[in-house]
Order: C-alpha cells, then sequence, then structure tokens
C-alpha cells in the first residue's frame, strides 16, 4: 500500500499540550519533563508530522520509548498492529484521504502511556487539531486521562474512512447504471471498475485490523484503559466493523458489476453475429441463384423463355422476403 507523499510546509510538531485537571495550554517540548514533574495527575498530548530522528530521539529521552518502536515510526510503511513495550503500547494504524476522485493512504503510529500521548503522521492523513479542539470543549472528559484523547485520534481516524465509503458507494451506483444503459462496450467503464474494487481492497487492509487493535488495547493492563472509557472505545471498535462489512459488501458488488458487464459485451456481440450471420443467409439465396448463371453453358435453364429473367427475380425476391421475415421472427435481424 503505498502512502501520499508530504505535505509541503507542514510543521513537523503540530501541537504539544499539557493537560491538567480538565484544563489545557501550549508547551515546548523541551519543557515536558520539568511539566510532567509538577502535577501526577497531569498528561502531555504531543502531535507530529513526520519528524526526523533528532526530533523523535529527544521524545524517546523524555518518555523512555523503545529503540524499535521509535524506528517503525520513523521509517514508516508498517503494517497495522499493536505492541506493548513496558509501560508504553505502540500502535500503527493506516488513515486515508480522498484527492482527485483517488484515494491516497497514510499512516499514524500512537505511543501511549499513562500520563502522554504521541501521535506521529506519515503522508494523507488529516489533522487532529479538530479532534483535539473538540476534546477540548469537554474538560470532564479530558479530566479521564490521555485514554480519551486516544479516544478520540482513532474515532477521528474511523470517522475519516466513512465519508470515502459513501463516494465508493455512489460511484458505484452510477457505474451499474451506466452498465444496463450503454449499448455498446466502452473500455473505461470497466477500467473504472477494476480501479475501484483494487480501491475497495486497499481500504480493506485498513479498516479490518483496526477491531483487533481497539480489542487488544482494551484488554491491555499496563497501561490500560479505564473502564470508564471503555464504552467509548468499544462504539469505535463497532464503527470500524461497520465500516468493513460496508467495504465487503462494495467489493463483493463491484466483482459481480465487472462480470455483469463482461457478460453483457458477450451477449451483445453474440447478438451482432447473429445478425451477421442472418444478412450472410439472405445474400447466399441471390448469390446461389445467379451462379448458376455464370456457368459456361450453351443450354441454360430459361436462357430462351420470354419472362424467364422476370420470373427469376420474382423468385429470388420471395425467397429472400421469406427469409428475412423468418428471421426477423427468431430475432436474426
Amino acid at each position: 500500500m503505498a502512502i501520499a507523499p508530504a505535505l509541503k510546509d507542514a510543521p513537523v510538531v503540530v501541537n504539544c499540550r499539557v493537560y491538567r485537571q480538565g484544563r489545557s495550554e501550549n508547551i515546548t517540548i523541551d519543557a515536558i519533563s520539568d511539566v510532567l514533574a509538577v502535577d501526577d495527575d497531569s498528561y502531555v498530548w504531543v502531535g507530529l508530522y513526520e519528524p526526523d530522528n533528532a526530533l523523535l530521539g529527544k521524545l524517546q529521552e523524555e518518555f523512555c520509548l523503545h529503540d524499535l518502536a521509535i524506528e517503525d515510526a520513523l521509517m514508516a510503511h508498517q503494517r497495522p498492529k499493536i505492541e506493548a513495550f513496558g509501560n508504553t503500547l505502540f500502535m500503527a494504524v493506516h488513515t486515508t484521504q480522498l484527492v482527485s476522485e483517488h484515494v491516497r493512504f497514510g499512516e499514524t503510529h500512537i505511543f501511549y502511556g499513562r500520563r502522554f500521548l504521541i501521535t506521529v503522521r506519515h503522508g494523507a492523513s488529516n489533522s487532529f487539531a479538530v479532534a483535539r479542539e473538540k476534546l477540548e470543549l469537554q474538560p470532564e472528559l479530558l479530566a479521564m486521562g490521555p485514554a480519551v484523547a486516544l479516544h478520540g485520534v482513532l474515532d477521528f481516524i474511523v470517522d475519516d474512512y466513512a465519508p470515502i465509503v459513501n463516494d465508493f458507494e455512489e460511484e458505484l451506483d452510477e457505474l451499474e447504471q451506466s452498465i444496463f444503459a450503454e449499448e455498446e462496450y466502452r473500455r473505461d467503464t470497466i477500467q473504472r471498475l477494476y480501479t475501484l474494487r483494487k480501491e475497495l481492497t486497499q481500504m480493506r487492509m485498513a479498516v479490518s485490523p483496526m477491531q483487533d487493535i481497539i480489542s487488544q488495547l482494551m484488554r491491555s493492563e499496563n497501561p490500560g484503559i479505564p473502564d470508564v472509557a471503555k464504552p467509548y472505545f468499544r462504539d469505535v471498535r463497532d464503527h470500524a466493523g461497520r465500516t468493513a462489512d460496508i467495504i465487503d459488501t462494495l467489493r463483493e458488488t463491484a466483482s459481480a458489476a465487472m462480470s455483469t458487464n463482461l457478460s453483457l459485451v458477450t451477449i451483445h456481440q453474440g447478438e451482432v453475429v447473429k445478425k451477421l450471420a442472418g444478412w450472410a443467409g439472405l445474400l447466399a439465396v441471390p448469390t446461389l441463384i445467379a451462379s448458376w448463371y455464370g456457368m459456361n453453358f450453351k443450354h441454360i435453364p430459361e436462357l430462351d423463355g420470354r419472362y424467364a429473367y422476370p420470373i427469376l427475380i420474382g423468385v429470388v425476391a420471395v425467397a429472400c422476403a421469406s427469409l428475412y421475415r423468418y428471421l426477423k421472427r427468431v430475432h436474426w435481424l
């Protein structure tokens, strides 16, 4: 699955905020240790976009992150997964964006601990600023700890899948209508169907693992998800499952549409062959009769008859008309 190129001029450190008792404020990365040392109930949310090795190394020192997790977050191109490294959970999930009627894929790597949440975005993905601002309007939720911020991130990612799936549904409906409306084979229709099915398969690879990731996250013990926050994560898991089911249905429908399109093309070609065979049969009658008169014989039938040619022409016309009527009746013409 290809990762979309980085956005030009996108900031590396998108946000770095500390949360205390439902309140929040901006801080610098260098001040994280000092801020967390003041209050045991506070936690930090750091949002990054394609950071370099030096920045990730600084965060590794601040939060004692594992070398393998840092390597994955730096390299990207990871499969969706969740791994535990001591008191820290590392998650890799795939994100999507619809750009110029095509799906672009990115990755978000998440470090989750008892007092911090770090999100590292790569490629095509929307900023989590909307999710963060939405949470900051609900201080009672923010006071529950970084698990709520983690829920906001995962919920935002899953919600981003829905508009793309809706666009897929609309495009597939249009393609189905065009398949039955068109009387001729059109190459671009089958190409669009193939591209649509390919993108649906890639979407399935991004969405389906989200259910397993959230299930493992809810079962983790250190750091765990508070019981009061687990219903929120179950809701996100249900949304991901429903989206995956819709994608599966669309994939099957796209495959059926491709088969139907090819079947209609075959039927249309058969109809063309039948018409060609019918016209060939009509032409065979006068050709057969006329071929008699092309033979080099002295005593050709009806050669001396006064009405021979008119009668012959009439016989040919009647024969052709009768054959034409029969072919029309059996739908060969």
